[in-house]
Parts: C-alpha cells; sequence; structure tokens
C-alpha cells in the first residue's frame, strides 16, 4: 500500500528488463504520477509489464522547473514514482534536485533499491571492493579532464568511472599518462546479450579500444595506486629518455618506455624534463 504524498526513487533496470524488482513494479502500477527521464525511452518498460500509469518528462534540462511542480502535486496528496533511463536516479542521473527538495519540505522519499552500473561492473571486472571511489562520467574538455585525473592519480583505493564510446579511447589515453601502467577494466553492455569485460593496463585497453570501436555505454575500473619507491630520480629519467630519442623514438614514446622502466608516472617523466636543458621541450 503507498503511502499518498510520498516520493518513490525507483531503480529500473540497465540493460535486461528482467532486472526489475517486484517492488518497484508494484509502485509504478499504483503511484499517480511517473516522472521519467526520457518517456519514450521509459515507455518500452512500462508497455513490456503493461503498465499504463502517466508519466511526465523529468530531465537535466528541465530539473529545477519540474522538482518545483512535482513537490506542489506530492503537497496535494500524489504519489510519484521517479525514474531515469537505467540505473538509480541520482546516481550520474536526474533526481538529487527533487530530493533535496523534498527534504527541505518534509515531504516524504522512499528509495527503492535494483539495479546499478557501477556496482555491477565493479564485481565483474574482480578489482578489489573493500574500499572505492565512484566518480561517475569524467569532464568533457581536455583540460578539466587531466586536472581531474591528475588528482585522482595517488587514490589506495579502486576507482569507478562511466564513461561513453565515442570518449573511451580518449579517457584511458589520459588515464595512462597520469595513472601510470595500472590494471584496469573496461565493462560494457552490462546484463545485456553482448556484455564484455576487458582487462589490461590502461595503455593496453586504450590501443586495443584504438583497433576495436566500442559501442554502447562503458564503466571503467581503476586499480588501487599502491606506493613504490621510485628507482632512480629525475637526472636518470632524463637520461634514458635522450638515449631512447637518439635510437629514433619520438619524445612522448621514450618518456612511456622510461616510466615504465622505473615505476614512475610518465607526468613524473615530463615533469624532469621540462627542467632538463639537455632535451627539447
Amino acid at each position: 500500500m503507498l503511502s499518498k504524498g510520498t516520493l518513490y526513487v525507483c531503480a529500473t533496470p540497465i540493460g535486461n528488463l528482467g532486472d526489475i524488482t517486484l517492488r518497484v513494479l508494484d509502485t509504478l502500477r499504483e503511484v499517480d504520477l511517473i516522472a521519467a527521464e526520457d518517456t519514450r525511452h521509459s515507455r518500452k518498460l512500462l508497455q513490456h509489464y503493461q503498465i499504463n500509469t502517466r508519466m511526465i518528462s523529468y530531465h537535466a534540462h528541465n530539473e529545477k522547473k519540474q522538482s518545483v511542480e512535482l513537490v506542489e502535486k506530492l503537497k496535494g496528496g500524489q504519489a510519484i514514482a521517479l525514474i531515469s533511463d537505467a540505473g538509480l536516479p541520482g546516481i550520474s542521473d536526474p533526481g538529487i534536485e527533487v530530493i533535496n527538495l523534498c527534504l527541505a519540505e518534509n515531504i516524504p522519499v522512499d528509495v527503492l533499491p535494483g539495479p546499478n552500473a557501477a556496482l555491477t561492473a565493479l564485481v565483474l571486472s574482480g578489482m578489489p571492493t573493500e574500499h572505492f571511489a565512484f566518480h561517475g562520467f569524467l569532464p568533457s574538455s581536455n583540460t578539466a579532464r587531466k586536472q581531474s585525473l591528475e588528482q585522482l592519480a595517488n587514490l589506495p583505493l579502486t576507482q569507478i568511472f562511466y564513461e561513453a564510446p565515442h570518449r573511451l579511447v580518449a579517457t584511458l589515453q589520459g588515464m595512462s599518462e597520469f595513472f601510470g601502467d595500472r590494471q584496469a577494466a573496461v565493462v560494457r553492455e552490462l546484463t545485456k546479450l553482448h556484455q564484455q569485460v576487458h582487462k589490461g593496463t590502461t595503455l593496453e585497453l586504450k590501443d586495443a579500444f584504438e583497433e576495436t570501436e566500442p559501442r554502447g555505454e562503458c564503466c571503467i575500473i581503476i586499480a588501487p595506486y599502491i606506493p613504490i619507491k621510485p628507482v632512480g630520480g629525475p637526472v636518470e629519467w632524463c637520461l634514458e629518455v635522450k638515449a631512447r630519442i637518439d635510437q629514433g623514438l619520438s619524445k612522448k614514446e621514450a618518456m612511456k618506455e622510461v616510466a615504465k622502466l622505473y615505476g614512475v608516472r610518465k607526468s613524473d617523466v615530463y615533469q624532469a624534463l621540462l627542467t632538463d636543458e639537455t632535451i627539447d621541450s
């Protein structure tokens, strides 16, 4: 039995329609209104389960305005379900705005748990699960993305990211530069027919997806940073880079090899080169 004037935050399938809970199905049938991120997308789910509840759109571009209107409906006694295209609203999807507004107005909020891409991908990856951080999508601009990666490079825990297929290679390239030769996994098409887990270093995964264009939304799982005592120092790194350049490697390839050889990040080698006058920057 639903409570009037309550917002029900409902998790929906991230791929396989069979992954919805019985409680969510009952709630979607019984509420007065469903606020959906994309009504066209959600209509397929509702039709599959023969649910005819009225829907309105609630997405990133109308979130503030719709949140106010939804709160007014809740104050009027309506029971409302909030759903996103996949997973749990509020986790890299619209939802937090109306939830916070409800809490500020003492309107009851109930969260109905269910599918979640980040946790599903984490377990599938086989990476350590004792401590982890979820970052969602990195910034789209190159500068902001690099700044974020630099700040996250030395976290001693597993890290989880979402990424769109057309940006996957660029993101893995950035991760290889700031995280070094770190183990990682790219999990694609979660719970769907062609679900795949690709494992390797960030650079190996970048090279693989350059050859085979990825499809579907991706989760990137990065292994924890494990501090190691660097071998040698900036002087040795610069000499090794120079030797490799003399052998015909590009500066970029030389830095990558030296970083791997000494167990340091490529960005550390780059910083050493900036103060070395024997190599053109």
